[in-house]
């Protein structure tokens, strides 16, 4: 008798968990981002949750979660129920970057903490200089800095960001001497670089379109195939850098330990959004190219990513303490 008690009620506990899950959502979600409003990454929360609500048949509500570089973000959507009501617009730093740099403290551990759901977009980089710079080619700084060993000079937004790792690699590439110097953030790295303090900056273009087709920034190489679609001219870093290739990329990203049905209403969510013409040119005007990859994919990439930005920080000795 009592076997079949226990059969009984492990079966109701398995119905109990199909319904909960068939019924996702069944209240407001919430897509948190780690930084302010107006830049890329809230444009892309923003435009997706406005898709995606009419899909998923509950408002979607973007919260802006900003402090330590996106892990408080990352740490309120990992200690929420796995149950997909609270999501996160997670990115290349702060989920396959920051817990790879000695010294970094964080609430958490990405790897172990989130999982991936769906690739949003990717951010195409580009080989920047100022308007009034002597160089003209990526050929022409390599040569500068061989013949001037610690003489040049390139900004970053920070230690640890993707312009900082992806300066590095090129420097490894190429077995160059260049300093760095790092900013809080794009907007003082750019001023300064604009005046003349600093050479160089391997960025997103999509923070300075504006500066670039202004005249402001010159841009002499593509860090990605992806830049095509907004300088069909520009020659490729890798050119000149033998395998030289960096992007950014934005994904929506969950709790560990969701389950799959919810997983893939999210996935599905995410393709069909993606899939609109008028969202996809949104994205194309602010330098982002819509790019769908499913959950299995982007976990996948997440963990290359990681071994991929692992390597540069341990051979260029990059620390945060």
């Amino acid at each position: 008798m009592a076997s079949i008690r226990r059969l009984i009620i492990a079966s109701a506990l398995v119905l109990l968990a199909g319904s909960a899950a068939a019924e996702f959502p069944d209240r407001p979600i919430r897509l948190l981002y780690g930084f302010p409003p107006g830049g890329s990454g809230d444009i892309i929360a923003r435009l997706l949750a406005d898709r995606m609500a009419p899909d998923l048949g509950q408002r979607i509500v973007v919260e802006n979660r900003t402090g330590a570089n996106g892990a408080l973000a990352g740490d309120a959507t990992a200690h929420s129920p796995a149950d997909g009501h609270t999501v996160l617009l997670c990115s290349t730093g702060n989920m396959t970057i920051a817990a790879e740099l000695p010294g970094a403290r964080l609430p958490l551990d990405p790897a172990r903490d989130l999982m991936g759901l769906a690739l949003v977009a990717r951010t195409t980089y580009g080989f920047v200089v100022p308007r009034g710079s002597r160089w003209n080619s990526v050929g022409e700084i390599v040569d500068a800095a061989r013949k001037q060993p610690g003489q040049l000079s390139y900004a970053s937004p920070g230690i640890g960001s993707v312009q900082h790792l992806s300066s590095e690699y090129f420097k490894q590439r190429m077995g160059l001497n260049i300093v760095h110097v790092p900013y809080r953030g794009s907007a003082p790295a750019i001023l300064d670089m604009l005046s003349g303090r600093t050479d160089f900056l391997i960025t997103n273009l999509g923070d300075m379109m504006g500066q670039i087709r202004s005249g402001d920034l010159r841009l002499l190489a593509l860090g990605d195939p992806a830049g095509r679609r907004f300088f069909a001219d520009v020659p490729f870093v890798s050119d000149t850098v033998p395998d030289f290739e960096t992007d950014g990329w934005f994904a929506l990203c969950g709790p560990a330990g969701m389950t799959a049905p919810v997983t893939r209403r999210w996935q599905d969510a995410v393709r069909h959004a993606l899939g609109d013409a008028s969202l996809q040119t949104k994205l194309l005007d602010n330098g982002l190219v819509a790019s769908f990859e499913d959950t299995e994919a982007v976990n996948v990439m997440f963990e290359a990513s990681r071994r991929k930005f692992r390597a540069i920080i341990q051979a260029a000795g990059i620390s945060v303490e």
